[in-house]
Formats: C-alpha cells, structure tokens, sequence
C-alpha cells in the first residue's frame, strides 16, 4: 500500500517540508483509507507559517513529493481547508 512507502519515506519528506518552511505534514484523502488506484493523487495536509509564500515553498515542495513518491501531488494547507470539509479532512488527517 502507498502509505507503507509514506511511512518508510517519512524522514525524507519531513525534512523536505522543513527546508520549505512546513511545520507538519499530514496525509489524507484516499491513501489513508486504503482506497488509492494507481493513478490516485497523494493528498498532504501542511500547516506553515503564516505568511508562507505560494512560489518559494508550497509549489517547490508539492514538487519534491512528487519525486519522492512518483505521484501527482495535492498539497493543502490546513488554513485553506474548505469548511464544510474541515472537520472530515481533519479526522482522518494522520501524520507521518
């Protein structure tokens, strides 16, 4: 299962996140139901520091966890999430 490879993963993905100002990354979606297809997107859920910047880090390490995992990357911060959706997401949000 893909969140087997997120777990064994983990040290390289927390430190990516770091480097681009995250300060928890959780994963969500339907990786962590175990519903995932081959083609499934990876649904993170990060938190950064307020006032992040769209290009120096969340589209730079979208990218980076798509080369470590070789999937289509959707990359949320918690602060966007949709808030009909919120409580739901944050339920089964789990980190790595």
């Amino acid at each position: 299962m893909l969140i087997d490879i997120l777990h064994r993963s983990r040290d390289a993905i927390i430190a990516a996140g770091r480097q681009h100002g995250a300060q928890r990354i959780r994963v969500f979606g339907s990786v962590v139901r175990g519903e995932e297809r081959p083609d499934s997107d990876i649904d993170f859920l990060v938190d950064f520091a307020p006032g992040y910047d769209l290009f120096a880090q969340r589209l730079p390490l979208a990218e980076r966890l798509a080369e470590f995992t070789g999937r289509r990357v959707d990359l949320v911060p918690e602060h966007e999430l949709n808030p009909y959706l919120r409580r739901y997401v944050l339920e089964e949000a789990i980190d790595l």
